[in-house]
């Protein structure tokens, strides 16, 4: 680094310390630049954390480019802004604020508060840590004009975020995004934000805590999903939190549906930011179930259940001739889109929609029920923003939408992924089975005898460094101008480029850097860039019609081996592979 790179990052780490309202992050950056830290102080100061399309997020740390107390109040002042102007005054409604358990979530909120308050906007915000769904739920209840949940989902102990979601009760989608980020970077220093003091502490009138009656409708709503007469006293069930917020939620949903047979993982139970038990509290994540099948395995048990810290994925885990079976998020897809299905008594057209990175299988289940069925780009928001404008159409009626990443929403009763209504009726459709002398793997291996057997892998590769970049994007471009004839042994009889003819397609298939091949058979190919870091993935789903008498566990195998290949083939296609 050139001795005026160096004075001209140690002047923005200075200037950002003179407007940091907050002296333990103050203190922190000035230890990196006493102690000469200049790689880790570049990091830190490279730009600003970003508004994405839902927020920020990020590791809690000092300094532009990380989650912090001065990050948070320019955020709110933009939300703020942007908010006013929308309305042309304070807005009609309240901003509805909540947050996780995690260390850094409190004071997160308290400055929102503060901020919002002291721009005349009205605050109504839960007192204890709180599920994302719950924040989600509570902006509709309230008539709210904009929702802020601060959690960072299954992320890493050390990172935090900020997720808004606009006065529908879905995450903000374009063009308010970029307009918040506009209006933050129009924001000067943290330090000369207006905030009204004691915000939080009945001091201000505007400012007030959302009571039981919310929470009471948010649990009527979600046992409203349910399927008359479903359930089982006896079903077994381990539930771990995984140090998050869920515990209370789900056991008393569970509770009030009549299951008595609740077995809480107590080592995590109790919410924790720290997260003791696990590396990364992410159910996917190999290990982070491991004490949950430890206590199903030590209590019988019918069923595992898990949520990640902030309640809005789910994941499960459920018996076999072997031990155990995680099923994939698109393995709970299915069976809840199928379960959702079967018992649908309604007279208008049921919806079911997922994303464009998640199992096909969705699709050809919907088709068989006569519902609709909808792909969106990947995110909630889409899959929200889908529905109610189908719905708006007077088109379909939304019953179930799902992502890979085990988020699924259940008949719109939270406009966001909900891991706790999730759980509810995973537990009915595994009370079902257990009534037929079955259980969910059982079922799902009849899906796939009907609908052919899917399996889906991803793959990432990494190019770090502006160079890196670049040859992620020149990948994408040469794929879009030459696809490949064969990937894996088979056939590419198509190619979708998801950069171009935006304007043909419904808004939540807008433009984005994605390229989809279809293979021979019904398997897939699809490709893009990470949106944050130097690195190409690669999602292949491979299908397969299942032979009678055929073994699903020898199948899958060989259709796993063909989809690595195929992803393989793909990335030495791209010269990536090395």
């Amino acid at each position: 680094m050139s001795d005026a790179a160096v004075t001209d990052l140690v002047e923005r780490a200075r200037a950002w310390i003179a407007a940091d309202p907050d002296p333990s992050t103050r203190a922190e950056l000035e230890a990196l630049i006493e102690a000469g830290g200049l790689e880790e102080l570049a990091d830190r100061m490279d730009g600003t954390l970003r508004f994405g399309t839902a927020g920020l997020r990020g590791a809690v740390e000092a300094g532009s480019n990380r989650m912090n107390r001065a990050s948070v109040i320019r955020a709110a002042k933009g939300l703020a802004d942007v908010l006013t102007s929308r309305w042309g005054g304070p807005p009609p409604g309240p901003v509805v604020l909540g947050g996780d358990a995690r260390l850094s979530s409190p004071i997160f909120i308290a400055d929102t508060a503060a901020v919002l308050a002291a721009a005349g906007l009205e605050v109504r915000f839960w007192e204890a840590p709180v599920p994302t769904p719950l924040v989600a739920y509570a902006v509709r209840a309230l008539g709210g004009c904009a929702g802020v949940a601060v959690t960072a989902s299954h992320n890493p102990p050390e990172d935090n975020g900020y997720k808004v979601y606009d006065s529908n009760g879905a995450q903000i989608i374009p063009p308010m995004d970029a307009d918040i980020a506009a209006a933050i970077d129009r924001v000067g220093g943290a330090r000369g934000v207006p905030r009204a003091e004691g915000a939080l502490e009945g001091r201000l009138p505007a400012v007030r805590p959302i009571g039981d009656r919310v929470l009471e409708g948010y649990r009527r709503s979600i046992a409203g999903l349910r399927v008359p007469g479903a359930g089982d006293p006896g079903l077994r069930i381990v539930y771990t939190p995984l140090h998050g917020v869920g515990l209370r939620h789900v056991s008393d949903a569970l509770s009030r549906a009549g299951y008595e047979d609740l077995h809480p993982v107590s080592e995590q139970a109790a919410p924790d930011g720290r997260f003791p038990t696990v590396r990364f509290p992410n159910p996917e994540e190999p290990g982070a179930m491991d004490l949950a099948l430890a206590r199903a395995d030590s209590v019988g048990a019918d069923l595992v259940l898990a949520n990640d810290p902030d309640a809005d994925r789910l994941a499960a885990a459920v018996p076999g001739a072997g031990g155990w079976t995680v099923l994939t998020g698109n393995q709970v897809g299915a069976l809840l889109a199928d379960y959702i299905l079967s018992h649908y008594r309604g007279g208008a057209r049921p919806l079911i929609i997922d994303t464009i990175v998640s199992s096909p299988m969705t699709a050809l289940i919907g088709e068989a029920y006569g519902a609709r069925h909808e792909t969106t780009l990947t995110g909630f928001k889409w899959i929200a923003n889908a529905a109610l404008d189908i719905e708006r159409a007077g088109e379909a009626v939304f019953v179930f939408g799902y992502e890979e990443a085990l988020g699924y929403s259940i008949g719109g009763a939270v406009r966001d992924k909900d891991g706790i209504s999730a759980a509810l009726v995973f537990a009915d459709l595994a009370a079902e089975c257990r009534r037929e002398g079955r259980n969910p793997a059982d079922r799902l291996s009849d899906l796939y005898r009907r609908f052919g057997l899917w399996v889906s892998i991803q793959k990432s590769i990494r190019r770090p460094g502006p160079a890196g970049m670049e040859a992620v994007g020149a990948a994408i471009d040469r794929l879009g101008e030459r696809p490949p004839r064969t990937l894996g042994g088979t056939e590419v009889v198509s190619a979708e480029d998801y950069r171009t003819d935006a304007a043909e397609r419904p808004r939540w298939l807008g433009e984005a850097a994605l390229i989809v091949l279809a293979l021979e058979g019904g398997s897939r190919v699809l490709v893009r860039p990470s949106g944050t870091e130097p690195k190409l993935k690669i999602y292949v789903d491979s299908r397969a019609a299942v032979p009678e008498g055929a073994d699903l566990r020898t199948l899958e195998q060989s259709l796993v081996r063909q989809a690595e290949q195929a992803a393989s083939d793909l990335a030495g296609y791209l010269g990536l592979d090395g």
